[in-house]
C-alpha cells in the first residue's frame, strides 16, 4: 500500500467514525455533555477557593470579657462560623454528632483569673476527623486562636510586671516566621483540585469512549466492514477511528486548560505551550491505554469494566491527594504506568513552579512512549476483529 492510498485510507475510515460519533447519542454525552457537566459542577462547587463559615460550638464556662473577646476573634477567622454557644458540653456534643457543628472550643471555669494569676488554664478544642478537610481548617484556628490568646495574656502579665512591650515580645516570640506557600499562595482548593480533577475525568472517558467505540464494532459485527475500509490494516484502520475522537477530545482540554488559566487565571508560569502540548499528549496517550484495554479484554463489558476501574485509580494513585513517596514502593512503581501522573508532575513543573521545559522532557516522552502500547496488542485485536464472536 502507498503512502498516498495510507492517507486515503486513512480518510475513508475517519468519515465514517465522524458518522458514528455525530448519529450515536452515547458519543455526543460521553464526549462533550458529561465533561463539561463535570468542569461546571468542581469549578462552582469550589469557587470560594477554601470553604467559609464553618459551623462550629463554643462551650464558655468562664463567660468573662476575656472569653466574649476570644469568641469574637474565634468568629472573625473565614471559616470559622459560631453557631451555638453554650454552658453545657453535652449540648455541644449532642450537636457535634447530629453533624451540626464541626468543631467544639471549650473554654474552661475561671479561664481568665488563672490566665491573669500564671496558673496556665488549658483551652480545649475538638474537630470531627470524618469531615477531613473541615476538621483541619477548623483546627488550624482554633490552634492559632489559642496561640494568640496565650500571647495576648502574656503580654498584659508582662507589662503589669514592668517590662517594656519589646522585651514581652521578645520572650513571646523568639523566631520570627515569614511563610511564603510557593505555586498556590492564595491556599486555593479549586487551584489545587480542579486542575488534575478535570482531566482526570477528562481521561476516564478517553478511556470509555476508545474501549466502547472498538468494542461495539465487535458487539455488533460491523468489524470487518471497518478493517475491510481500512484496507485490511489495523493500524491504519485504528488511526482512522480514534483520529476524530482525539480532534474532538484535544479541542476539549484546550477549552477546559482556556477555562482555568484564562477565565480563572489560575497559575501558568511557564505559559501556554507547555500545557496546551501535556493535554495534547494525554489525550493520545490515554487512547493508546484505551486500545490496549479492548486488545488484551476483546468483549465490550470487559473492556469498559476494566477502562473504569483503571481511570477510578488515577484519582487516588497519581500522588495529587496522597504524597507518592509515602505509598508502598511497589504502589509508587504503579503509578508510572497511569498518563495522568506524567501529566501531574509537567502541570507541576510547568504550570505551577515555572521551571524550564528541559526538566519536564522525562515526562513527556513517558506520555509519547504509552503510543508503544497499541503495537503490542495490534495482532490480538486484529484477530478478535476478523474472528471473534461476541456472547451477549
Amino acid at each position: 500500500m502507498t503512502f498516498t492510498e495510507g492517507l486515503h485510507r486513512i480518510w475513508l475510515v475517519a468519515r465514517r467514525e465522524f458518522y458514528r460519533l455525530s448519529h450515536t447519542p452515547v458519543y455526543f454525552f460521553s464526549m462533550l455533555i458529561a465533561p463539561m457537566i463535570s468542569a461546571v459542577f468542581f469549578l462552582s462547587l469550589m469557587s470560594g477557593g477554601l470553604p467559609h463559615d464553618l459551623p462550629i460550638a463554643v462551650v464558655d464556662l468562664d463567660n468573662s470579657s476575656t472569653s466574649r473577646s476570644l469568641i469574637r476573634q474565634l468568629d472573625a477567622f473565614q471559616t470559622v462560623q459560631v453557631i451555638l454557644r453554650t454552658a453545657s458540653f453535652e449540648e455541644a456534643r449532642v450537636a457535634m454528632q447530629k453533624g451540626e457543628v464541626y468543631g467544639i472550643y471549650y473554654i474552661p471555669e475561671d479561664f481568665s483569673k488563672e490566665a491573669v494569676s500564671g496558673k496556665q488554664p488549658t483551652l480545649s478544642f475538638y474537630t470531627n476527623g470524618t469531615y477531613l478537610i473541615a476538621a483541619s481548617l477548623l483546627y488550624r484556628d482554633m490552634k492559632t486562636l489559642s496561640v494568640l490568646a496565650g500571647a495576648a495574656v502574656g503580654l498584659e502579665t508582662g507589662l503589669a510586671q514592668g517590662y517594656t512591650e519589646d522585651q514581652v515580645m521578645a520572650q513571646l516570640q523568639p523566631v520570627t516566621i515569614d511563610g511564603h506557600p510557593i505555586g498556590n499562595p492564595w491556599l486555593s482548593y479549586s487551584i489545587y483540585l480542579n486542575n488534575i480533577i478535570i482531566p482526570a475525568f477528562l481521561q476516564l472517558m478517553i478511556f470509555l469512549v476508545t474501549v466502547f467505540s472498538i468494542g461495539s464494532e465487535i458487539k455488533y459485527a460491523t468489524s470487518r466492514e471497518w478493517l475491510h475500509l481500512g484496507g485490511d490494516s489495523i493500524t491504519i484502520s485504528l488511526v482512522g477511528k480514534i483520529l476524530p475522537q482525539t480532534l474532538i477530545f484535544t479541542l476539549l482540554g484546550w477549552m477546559f486548560a482556556a477555562i482555568l488559566y484564562g477565565y480563572f487565571a489560575f497559575p501558568l508560569n511557564s505559559g501556554w505551550l507547555p500545557m496546551l502540548s501535556a493535554i495534547f499528549l494525554l489525550v493520545v496517550a490515554a487512547q493508546s491505554v484505551g486500545i490496549l484495554m479492548i486488545g488484551v479484554l476483546p468483549t465490550l463489558r470487559m473492556g469498559l469494566s476494566f477502562a473504569s476501574l483503571f481511570g477510578m485509580v488515577s484519582f487516588s494513585i497519581i500522588g495529587f491527594s496522597y504524597p507518592l513517596l509515602a505509598m508502598n514502593p511497589t504502589l509508587q512503581g504503579v503509578a508510572n504506568l497511569f498518563p495522568l501522573r506524567h501529566y501531574f508532575l509537567i502541570y507541576v513543573d510547568q504550570a505551577l513552579n515555572g521551571r524550564n521545559l528541559y526538566y519536564s522532557w522525562a515526562q513527556y516522552a513517558s506520555l509519547a512512549a504509552f503510543l508503544i502500547l497499541p503495537l503490542l496488542v495490534g495482532r490480538n485485536l486484529k484477530k478478535a476483529l476478523l474472528y471473534f464472536k461476541y456472547l451477549p
